[in-house]
């Protein structure tokens, strides 16, 4: 009787066949035969082929066993059996496809320079990485699993300076397809994830392991890295020599009880004993204890031990490539079960410092045990320097080269880990500093331009000033007049998001106040001389260098976040340090139905101040008042701003901009600054600042004493006459529009100050 093909090897043969022939641009003879033996095996006398997993009772096996079981067709005689259930029996077709996918899947893991000596499905198979070559000591660092049913393969290299890893998949596959598949198929997770959940691990013993006493070669060894023969029998660290090879045993064990061994070669090759249970190397020095220092390697520990610290463990296998993207669950956190296996000892531990190594993989490693830990109870070493250029890579070598007091001096320096928005005053010491020193010049604030105001109000980047004032005070012009002297004083340049003016009129305004001549030969000019063509020209190109546009180029409105977004592109592209926003109500407000008008101002402030702090970029955000009742024509208060009283609790700074509307209480030209809030003392304080303007070239200018004292003068009468009046008789805010002479009134005769 002729012997009966493997169900693995019919499928490994027709992938075989089916990568050949691929490479040879069609079926071969072998994959045409591999198929025929298959189908055949499959279909005669009603065959049905099945995968047998062969399990030993208390043991999960290395790889499952495939085998063919061949049955022949039921008897006539007797009844026929129930059908089997069984989801392992599949038809020859299914077992076909499979092939071809398995037959593409090993072509591309060959293109990929994967290419083991003898392909296996279902199992993890380590072979030598083809992008490391497994470093000096050739180790067979590269992890390949296959699936039985051909749908994928992946890979993942465990040396820590390599790290590569990858996924493929067969032509045509997909994640539904996947689940529809008539063969069984597992993802890798899940596979582990079994194994772990039924994993008995196995006991060993030192006299099965050949473990023996350290040599003289080997304690002498030790004795160069500083580690002394007490502290190696202490650790029990024993050598094992296993086909006449000496190899370093650091024994892991629990309760004095020997768990697992993992060996050091001469040439720096290491390996475990398979099977047993992953814990901490050193796990009883911890046992209760408060403090836990947990380093990288064996050695380490035993250099921490050197140095007076036995509250100290190594972990068993070495640090990660590069940090995860995400914590696996505790079934599938394979890599980092010993933490899960040594929880208890870890548990009652209020502070654990990370000795991991100065290297990207050992920085890896203490975020992904911080991140497993709790950040709260981590803190972290600063290793110092063994020399004018080098740093210690790890506490082995702060004990070689600068001795134990060095090492126990890292330890007591140890640093608390960083979490993430939680910080103490010394992160910022160098900015502390800097602003003590006045390093950049700014510390103090940024002069207006106006004496009168400089000691009301300066400028500081990453502040918000909110400006207010009742329709036609000038609030537009008078920051255009001061975004022009700042960037006359430092060179600022400003990003405007002005919905109010069309943008040859805001260029206008702009740049009558930089060149100080008008814009057109017009009535509001007099007979001042207009700009010539060459100053017009130099004025553009000033204009185009300081200011830069953030306007809808359709009918939308502009929400906050479009806004900021806009601005943040300008910092980074132009290095402007200032914005407008002008003004908030034309704005896009889609606020949701249960957030209230205060809540929505509330979180948009917010907004607008990170980006002032984060961007170090002065905002200026002008917003209109609500609607007046009893008022007497003085300036408003910013609790009147319409929306909300955030505006002005949530600003740093508070202006009112006001100017006079009555010819009978003082000139026309005078304009008030009402500063209502100053939130850092060093840059102002609350007053008010008197400027006059000039319409012509729309510039302001300090009021003289004599303006200042006429207008004061007028505003107490106003006041006193304004108290004395009845508390029930309310009017709405009146907009009068005086008669006077040609020079002052508005060309449309409806803007008595030309704003």
């Amino acid at each position: 009787m002729p012997l009966r093909p493997s169900l693995h090897s019919l499928l490994l043969m027709a992938a075989s066949a089916s990568s050949s022939a691929a490479a040879a641009g069609g079926d071969s003879g072998l994959l045409l035969a591999a198929r025929r033996r298959l189908a055949a095996t499959a279909t005669a006398g009603g065959h049905r082929i099945r995968l047998l997993h062969s399990f030993s009772p208390g043991r999960v096996p290395r790889r499952p066993k495939v085998a063919c079981c061949m049955r022949g067709a039921p008897d006539t005689r007797r009844s026929a059996p129930a059908p089997l259930r069984s989801r392992n029996v599949h038809s020859a077709s299914n077992y076909a496809a499979a092939s071809e996918r398995l037959g593409q899947l090993i072509q591309k893991l060959k293109n990929k320079g994967i290419n083991p000596k003898q392909w296996r499905l279902g199992n993890f198979q380590r072979m030598l990485c083809p992008q490391c070559n497994g470093g000096s000591s050739e180790e067979l660092s590269l992890s390949v699993f296959i699936r039985k049913d051909g749908m994928h393969a992946t890979w993942n290299c465990f040396r820590s300076k390599c790290g590569w890893r990858g996924f493929i998949q067969a032509d045509g596959v997909t994640n539904i397809s996947q689940g529809k598949t008539g063969i069984e198929s597992e993802t890798d997770q899940e596979v582990e994830a079994k194994k772990t959940a039924n994993k008995v691990y196995r006991k060993v013993i030192e006299e099965d392991l050949n473990l023996e006493p350290l040599c003289d070669e080997l304690v002498e060894y030790f004795s160069t890295r500083m580690i002394s023969a007490e502290t190696l029998r202490r650790n029990k660290v024993m050598q094992r020599n296993w086909n006449n090879k000496i190899s370093i045993a650091f024994t892991y064990r629990r309760d004095g009880v020997l768990v697992g061994c993992k060996y050091r070669a001469v040439d720096k090759t290491f390996s475990q004993e398979a099977n047993t249970e992953k814990i901490f190397y050193g796990l009883d020095d911890i046992k209760r204890a408060h403090d836990v220092i947990i380093v990288e390697g064996e050695i380490d520990k035993l250099s921490m031990d050197e140095a007076g610290y036995r509250n100290c463990v190594s972990v068993p296998d070495g640090a990660p490539p590069k940090v995860s993207s995400k914590i696996p669950d505790k079934e599938q956190d394979k890599k980092y079960n010993y933490l899960w296996n040594c929880k208890d000892y870890l548990d009652s531990a209020s502070r654990i410092i990370l000795a991991t190594d100065d290297d990207h993989p050992g920085q890896a490693l203490a975020e992904e045990l911080a991140r497993r830990l709790g950040k709260e109870r981590c803190w972290r070493v600063k290793w110092p320097k063994k020399n004018d250029t080098d740093t210690c890579k790890d506490a082995n070598e702060v004990l070689m080269f600068l001795g134990p007091q060095a090492l126990r001096k890292v330890i007591e320096d140890a640093e608390l880990y960083p979490i993430r928005g939680l910080f103490s005053f010394k992160d910022f010491f160098p900015e502390i500093d800097n602003y003590f020193l006045g390093i950049h010049g700014d510390e103090l604030g940024i002069h207006t331009g106006w004496k009168s105001l400089d000691d009301l109000y300066k400028v500081v980047p990453g502040e918000l000033t909110v400006v207010t004032g009742v329709p036609n005070s000038g609030k537009s012009e008078w920051i255009d007049a001061l975004l022009c002297n700042i960037n006359k004083q430092c060179g600022w340049k400003f990003v405007l998001c002005s919905m109010e003016n069309k943008v040859k009129e805001h260029a206008r305004k702009l740049l009558e106040k930089h060149i100080e001549k008008p814009f057109f030969d017009a009535r509001y000019g007099g007979d001042a001389q207009r700009m010539t063509p060459d100053e017009f020209e130099a004025g553009k190109q000033w204009l185009n260098e300081t200011f830069h546009l953030i306007r809808c180029e359709d009918d939308s409105l502009p929400s906050i976040n479009w806004v900021l977004d806009l601005a943040k592109a300008a910092v980074l592209r132009h290095g402007v340090r200032g914005l407008v926003i002008d003004p908030y109500n034309e704005l896009d407000h889609q606020r949701p139905s249960n957030q209230t008008e205060t809540e929505y101002v509330s979180q948009i402030l917010t907004k607008v101040k990170r980006f002032a702090q984060h961007h170090s970029c002065h905002v200026w955000f002008v917003a209109h008042p609500r609607q007046l009742h009893n008022w007497n024509g003085g300036p408003p208060n910013m609790y009147d701003i319409s929306g909300s009283a955030h505006f002005i609790n949530k600003c740093d700074n508070g202006i009112v901009v006001h100017r006079n509307r009555d010819p009978n209480a003082g000139p026309l030209d005078v304009v008030q600054v009402c500063v209502r809030k100053v939130r850092n003392k060093v840059i102002g304080q609350i007053g008010d600042a008197f400027l006059t303007y000039d319409r012509v070239t729309g510039r302001y200018m300090d009021a003289g004493k004599s303006t200042i004292a006429a207008v004061t003068a007028v505003q107490k009468r106003q006041n006193s006459y304004a108290k004395s009046k009845k508390d029930n008789v309310a009017y709405e805010m009146p907009f009068p529009h005086p008669v006077v002479d040609d020079l002052v009134s508005g060309e449309d005769g409806g803007n008595s100050f030309g704003l």
